[in-house]
C-alpha cells in the first residue's frame, strides 16, 4: 500500500529492541505467542489488508520518544495492535468466505430450480458461449463496442431519426447540479456524476429525433448554496443546433428541472435523502404528466407524448425511476455509477467499522435494496466497463450472468422463460466533447519560436508552474493525474521511475495530485501518500526530474495534457484498479499515448483506442519497462498517438448517444394504454367531468363489471388481447354491463330531477371530490377496523354530506372479503368511491345501481402493473417454496405456508401462514432474495399481522395505486389524506411518504407483529420522515374529534 515508507524505520526499531522482546518482562501477549515475529506479522497481515494510518500516527509518537523504556513500551503496544488487527482480518476473511460460499450455494440452487422449471432440455446456445468469445453480459469481445465507425455512417443514422419527437427523462438526485460553472469537488456528492448527467442531457438534447430531455434533480434553496440551485428550471445550451433548427419547438431542448422535496431551505447529503424519495416521485410524476400534455399539444397531435424512457443515475435515483416508471408504465434505464455491495465489502475489509456502524453511517442496506429494485424494474442497465458487470453487478441477487445467458438464448429462439426476466447489461462508456480540441504536432522548441505572420500565443500559466521543477524541461514528460490516494498507486510509479536509470535519463515525471496548501492540513491518508512521494524523491535524488505543483485549476487540465503532448510524453494511470479511466480518453484526445493498469476499465479503452500498453500495477518493473518502451521508441510512440487520435471519436458524446438511443429503440414501447380508443379519441379528458356519455365510453372501453374480481392461476391470462383491446367475448359482456349501468344512471338522473342529490351521474365519483381520504389501516381484527372507519366517517360527516370528500379503502383483503366486511360492519359499498385490494394488485370502483354488482374492476390497472409479472412460472416456484417451509423442531414436518387458491387472483398469489412463531417463517427479505436469484420479479408483502403473504407484481403496491389514480383520473395527490396505524403490513413505509397528507392513528395497529419489521433489510427509521409537515399524529386511542383536529392541522378541513 502507498504511504508505507515509515514501515522501514519502524521495523528497524523493532529489530533494534532485540532480546527485549523475548525478555521475561515483555508483555504477556508476546510471551504467550512464543516465537512471535512482529516484522512478519506486520508485513503479511497488516500492510496487505488494512489502512495503517492510525498505526503510523502511533509510530510517529514512538519515534519521538527519547526514553528507551517508554519507546519499547510503545513498540510492544503497537505489536499488540498489529496482532489485534491481524485477528480482526482473519475473522473478517472467515465471515466473507462463509458469505460467499452461502451466496454460491444459493445461486447454484436457484439456477437448478430455474432450469428445471424451464422444462425443455438446454440447447447449446443456453449452455453459454465460449468464454473467449463472450463476456458475462453477452457482448462479443471480437466485436469490441457496437459503434459507428465513420462520419458518413453517423450522418446516415441521423437522417433515419428525422421526424421522431422523443421525450427522455433523466434523474440524478443528490449533489448540486447546474449547467455552467459546476462546483465539482465542493463535497462528496458533487463530483463526476454531476458532470456526466449534465453532459449526457446536453448531448441527448442535441441528437436528431430527440425533442426534449429533462434532467430531474432536487431543488435546493439553502442559504449556504448559490441561488441558482433554487431555480425551478434551467435550460442547457446545446451544440450542433444549426442543422436541426427546423425541428426546434417551443419546449424542445434539454433542461434541468428541480423538484422540491425534503427539508426546505437545507442542503443535505445523499444518505439523508431516502425518507424523502416518495415526495420526489410524486413531484416528478406531476411534472412529467404536465409536460407530456404540453408536448402533445406541440408535436403529438393533441395526444400526450410520454417519455420513451426514464433513466435513473445512482441508487437513490434508481429507486425513484423504478417508482416513476411504474406509475407511468414506461421503460426504465439505470446506471449505478458506484454500487453499494462493492462499497460494503470494501468498508468491511478495512476493519474500521462494523456492519451496523456502516449501515448507520451510509444507509448502505437501503442503498443496496434500491439497486436490487432497479434491477427488477430496468429494461437496460448501462455500465461503463465490463469490469463493473463481472466484478460488481454479479454480487447482486437480481443479476446472474450465467442465468442471463440462458434466458437470452431462449428469447432468441422464441422459447418461454416461464416468467423469468433479466435486465440487459449494456456497456456504453461515457462520452466526451472533442470538437474544441486541436492536437498540436509541434514541440517545445517549435512553440517557443515564431514569426511576424504567426506570432506565438502566450504560454498557459500552468506551464511555467510545472517546468520550473525540471533541469531539462524539453525531455518527454510522463504525466500522472490522480488524487494522493493509496489506491492510485503513485508511490509505485515513483519507485519505478527512480530505480530505472535509462528512464530517468530520457524523461521527466509530472505528478498532478490535486490541490494543497499545508501538508499538515491534508487528510491523513492523502498526507501519508504525499510524504511518501517526497521521501522517494529524496531517496532516489530525483530533484530536477519530478514536478509536483501545489495548485492547479480545472481549466488548467487541458493545458497540462498539451504540455505533455508537446514534449512527446506519455500519460500513465497505474491505479490498482480503475473502474473506468476517463483521464485516459482525455489524454488520448490530446495525442498522448497511454500506459495503464490492466485491472478494470482501461482494458476496454485500450481495446478500442489501441494507443498504448497495459501493465500490472503491482509489478514495478512492468511499469518501468512500458514507460521506457514508449519514450524510447519514437515509431511506437507515433503509432500509438495516431491510433488514439484516429479512434477517439468512438468515445464522443454523439457516438455515446447513438448507441444509447439504439438501445432504447430496442425496448418494447410501454405507455398508459387507456389514452387510445378505438375511434382515436382520448378517454382521459378531465375538462368535462359531468359528461355522462364520455363516462359511459370510459366504462365500455376500460372496465369489466364483476362481483368477485378476476380469478385464475395464470398471470398471463387477461381480458385484453395482444394489442391491448378487449376480446369479442368480453365486448358483449361489457355491452350488457354498460346498458345496465346506463339504466342506473337514468334512474339516478330521475331522482336528481325530483330534487334528490345524484351520486351516480359521473363515473368514477372520485373525479369530482375535493379531497380523497384513503383508509389504509392494517388492523389486527375486523372490529378494530370497523371502529376506526366509523370514527373517520364521523370526523368529517358534514363535508361528506356535501360531497366534497370521498373515501377509498386500501387493504390486503380480496374484494369478496371486503364485501363481507362491509356487510358485517354496516357499511354500504357506495360509502367508498374505490377499493384498493390484494395489497395494491386490484382496483375497484363502487357502482351503485349496477345489476351485475356493486363493484367495477379497472382491469386497465392490470395492464398497467403487469410488467415482468411471472404468472404460472412464479406460482409454481412459490408453491415449491411453500412446501419446503416446515416445522422441523417438532418433528411433525407440518407445513407452515399453505397456498390459498380462494384468496389468489390473476395478479396476486396468496398464502396463509399456519404458525406465526418467530424463526419458522422466513422473513420477507429472504423470500424476495430467493425469487430474485431465480430471475422472478415481484413484490412480496407479509400482511394481516403476519398471517398471510401476498405476492404481487414488482411495481404494484397500495401507494403506487394512488399514483395510478392521479395518472388515470387526475385525482391530485396533494388532495389525498392517508390514514394509517402505528404499524402495519410490510408495505407500510410506502404509505407514509409523498406529497399526500398522512394521519397516523395512535393506538391503532400497535400490536402488529413486530417480527414483520424486525427482519427487514434496513430499519424503518431510514426511510420514514418523522418530521414531515405532511404527517400528523392523533392522540392516544383517538376519538373522531381528535381525528378532526389532525385534519385541521394539515389544512384539509376548516375549523
Amino acid at each position: 500500500m502507498a504511504g508505507n515508507d515509515w514501515i522501514n524505520s519502524y521495523l528497524e526499531a523493532i529489530l533494534d529492541v532485540g532480546p527485549g522482546l523475548d525478555d521475561a518482562k515483555s508483555s504477556l501477549l508476546l510471551r504467550e505467542r512464543g516465537r512471535f515475529s512482529p516484522t512478519r506479522y506486520f508485513v503479511e497481515e497488516v500492510i496487505t489488508g488494512f489502512d495503517e494510518t492510525d498505526l503510523h500516527r502511533s509510530w510517529v509518537k514512538a519515534q519521538a520518544t527519547r526514553s528507551p523504556q517508554e519507546r519499547n513500551t510503545r513498540l510492544e503496544n503497537m505489536c499488540w495492535r498489529i496482532w489485534n488487527l491481524a485477528r480482526q482480518k482473519k475473522q473478517l476473511e472467515g465471515e466473507l468466505a462463509q458469505t460467499n460460499a452461502k451466496r454460491h450455494i444459493e445461486r447454484e440452487r436457484g439456477r437448478r430450480e430455474a432450469t428445471a422449471d424451464m422444462s425443455e432440455d438446454l440447447s447449446e446456445g443456453e449452455k453459454g458461449d465460449a468464454p473467449s468469445d463472450l463476456s458475462t453480459h453477452g457482448d462479443s469481445n471480437r466485436g469490441r463496442l457496437p459503434r459507428i465507425n465513420s462520419a458518413d455512417a453517423m450522418e446516415a443514422w441521423a437522417s433515419q431519426q428525422k421526424g421522431k419527437k422523443l421525450y427522455i427523462v433523466l434523474i440524478s438526485l443528490h449533489g448540486l447540479i447546474r449547467g455552467e460553472s459546476m462546483e465539482l469537488g465542493r463535497d462528496s456528492d458533487t463530483g463526476g456524476q454531476v458532470k456526466y448527467v449534465v453532459e449526457l442531457a446536453r448531448a441527448l438534447g442535441s441528437m436528431p429525433g430527440v425533442y426534449r430531455v429533462d434532467l430531474l434533480t432536487r431543488q435546493v434553496s439553502a442559504p449556504d448554496v448559490d441561488w441558482s440551485y433554487g431555480e425551478p428550471t434551467e435550460m442547457l445550451t446545446l451544440t450542433n443546433l444549426e442543422d436541426d433548427e427546423d425541428e426546434m419547438g417551443e419546449s424542445s431542448g434539454a433542461y434541468i428541472v428541480r423538484i422540491p422535496f425534503g427539508p426546505k431551505d437545507k442542503y443535505i447529503e445523499k444518505e439523508l435523502l431516502w425518507p424523502h424519495i416518495p415526495e420526489f416521485v410524486d413531484g416528478a410524476l406531476n411534472h412529467v404528466i404536465q409536460m407530456s400534455k404540453v408536448l402533445g399539444e406541440q408535436v403529438g397531435g393533441g395526444k400526450p407524448v410520454w417519455p420513451v424512457a426514464i433513466h435513473g443515475h445512482y441508487a437513490d435515483a434508481g429507486d425513484s425511476a423504478a417508482l416513476l416508471s411504474g406509475a407511468l408504465n414506461v421503460p426504465m434505464l439505470f446506471t449505478g455509477h458506484s454500487l453499494g455491495r462493492d462499497k460494503l465489502d470494501q468498508l468491511l475489509k478495512q476493519g474500521r467499522l462494523s456492519r451496523e456502524e456502516i449501515n448507520s453511517t451510509y444507509k448502505i442496506m437501503r442503498r443496496i435494496e434500491a439497486e436490487e429494485l432497479a434491477l427488477d424494474a430496468s429494461e437496460i442497465v448501462i455500465t461503463s466497463t465490463r469490469q463493473e458487470i463481472e466484478q460488481q453487478w454479479r454480487l447482486y441477487d437480481g443479476f446472474d450472468p450465467v442465468l442471463e445467458r440462458k434466458l437470452r438464448a431462449r428469447i432468441r429462439r422464441n422459447v418461454s422463460c416461464y416468467g423469468r426476466f433479466m435486465p440487459r447489461m449494456a456497456v456504453i462508456p461515457p462520452g466526451m466533447e472533442f470538437h474544441h480540441i486541436v492536437p498540436h504536432d509541434g514541440d517545445i522548441e517549435g512553440e517557443a519560436e515564431g514569426n511576424d505572420d504567426h506570432p506565438t500565443s502566450p504560454e498557459p500559466p500552468i506551464w511555467p508552474e510545472i517546468m520550473r521543477f525540471f533541469t531539462n524541461p524539453r525531455k518527454p514528460m510522463i504525466l500522472a493525474l490522480a488524487r494522493a490516494d493509496p489506491k492510485k498507486n503513485i508511490t509505485t510509479l515513483v519507485k519505478a521511475f527512480g530505480e530505472c536509470r535509462p528512464l530517468r535519463e530520457l524523461a521527466n515525471l509530472t505528478l498532478i495530485m490535486g490541490n494543497r496548501d499545508e501538508i499538515d492540513e491534508m487528510p491523513s491518508t492523502n498526507a501519508s501518500v504525499l510524504l511518501s512521494v517526497l521521501k522517494l524523491i529524496d531517496k532516489y535524488d530525483l530533484y530536477g526530474q519530478v514536478a509536483y505543483p501545489k495548485h492547479h485549476k480545472q481549466a488548467d487540465v487541458p493545458d497540462i495534457y498539451r504540455l505533455a503532448a508537446k514534449t512527446k510524453g506519455v500519460f500513465i494511470n497505474p491505479a490498482f484498479i480503475e473502474p473506468f479511466g476517463l483521464t485516459l480518453i482525455e489524454a488520448a484526445a490530446y495525442g498522448l499515448p497511454m500506459v495503464a493498469t490492466k485491472n478494470g476499465g482501461p482494458v476496454d479503452i485500450h481495446r478500442v483506442l489501441d494507443n498504448g500498453l497495459l501493465i500490472d500495477p503491482h509489478d514495478q518493473q512492468s511499469i518501468a519497462n512500458a514507460l521506457l518502451k514508449l519514450v524510447a521508441d519514437k515509431q511506437l510512440w507515433a503509432k500509438c498517438r495516431q491510433n488514439g487520435l484516429k479512434n477517439i471519436h468512438l468515445f464522443s458524446w454523439p457516438e455515446h448517444c447513438k448507441t444509447y438511443l439504439s438501445r432504447i429503440a430496442a425496448c418494447k414501447p410501454r405507455h398508459p394504454q387507456w389514452q387510445q380508443t378505438d375511434d382515436g379519441g382520448d378517454t382521459s379528458d378531465l375538462d368535462s367531468p359531468g359528461d355522462s356519455l364520455r363516462d359511459i365510453h370510459d366504462i365500455s372501453l376500460n372496465l369489466k363489471f364483476s362481483m368477485d374480481g378476476d380469478k385464475g392461476a395464470s398471470g398471463n391470462d387477461s381480458y385484453l388481447d395482444s394489442e391491448g383491446n378487449l376480446g369479442d367475448g368480453n365486448k358483449s359482456k361489457l355491452e350488457h354491463a354498460v346498458m345496465a349501468w346506463s339504466r342506473g344512471v337514468s334512474k339516478e338522473s330521475r331522482k336528481s330531477d325530483r330534487g334528490e342529490q345524484s351520486q351516480g351521474s359521473v363515473f368514477p365519483a372520485l373525479r369530482r371530490r375535493k379531497y380523497i381520504f384513503v383508509i389504509a389501516l392494517d388492523c389486527d381484527d375486523i372490529n378494530s377496523l370497523v371502529e376506526a372507519i366509523r370514527k373517520i366517517f364521523a370526523s368529517v360527516e358534514k363535508e361528506t354530506t356535501q360531497g366534497s370528500i370521498g373515501f377509498i379503502l386500501s387493504t390486503s383483503l380480496t374484494i369478496t372479503e371486503i364485501e363481507s366486511f362491509l356487510a358485517s360492519g354496516g357499511f354500504n359499498p357506495s360509502d367508498f368511491d374505490a377499493f384498493i385490494c390484494n395489497s395494491g394488485s386490484e382496483l375497484y370502483y363502487s357502482a351503485p345501481g349496477a345489476e351485475d354488482g356493486p363493484f367495477v374492476v379497472d382491469f386497465y390497472y392490470h395492464s398497467h402493473i403487469e410488467y415482468r409479472w411471472g404468472g404460472e412460472g412464479l406460482r409454481k416456484t412459490l408453491v415449491r417454496w411453500a412446501s419446503s417451509v416446515v416445522d422441523k423442531k417438532t418433528g411433525s414436518e407440518e407445513h407452515i405456508v399453505i397456498p390459498s387458491e380462494q384468496l389468489s387472483t390473476n395478479y396476486c398469489y396468496a398464502f396463509k401462514l399456519q404458525s406465526q412463531k418467530p424463526g419458522l417463517v422466513p422473513p420477507v427479505k429472504e423470500l424476495r432474495k430467493a425469487l430474485r436469484i431465480q430471475a422472478l420479479r415481484c413484490h412480496v408483502v407479509y400482511c394481516q399481522n403476519g398471517s398471510r403473504i401476498n405476492v404481487i407484481p414488482v411495481l404494484a403496491s397500495r401507494s403506487q395505486a394512488l399514483r395510478y389514480l392521479y395518472v388515470r383520473w387526475g385525482v391530485e395527490l396533494t388532495n389525498m389524506v392517508v390514514f394509517t396505524g402505528e404499524s402495519g403490513d410490510t408495505d407500510y413505509e410506502g404509505l407514509l411518504g409523498g406529497v399526500h397528507k398522512t394521519v397516523v392513528l395512535k393506538g391503532v395497529c400497535r400490536s402488529a407483529n413486530s417480527q414483520l419489521h424486525l427482519n427487514r433489510s434496513y430499519p424503518l427509521s431510514d426511510v420514514i420522515a418523522t418530521d414531515s409537515p405532511n404527517v400528523s399524529y392523533t392522540a392516544e386511542d383517538s376519538s373522531s374529534s381528535d381525528i378532526r383536529d389532525s385534519l385541521q392541522k394539515l389544512g384539509c378541513i376548516k375549523a
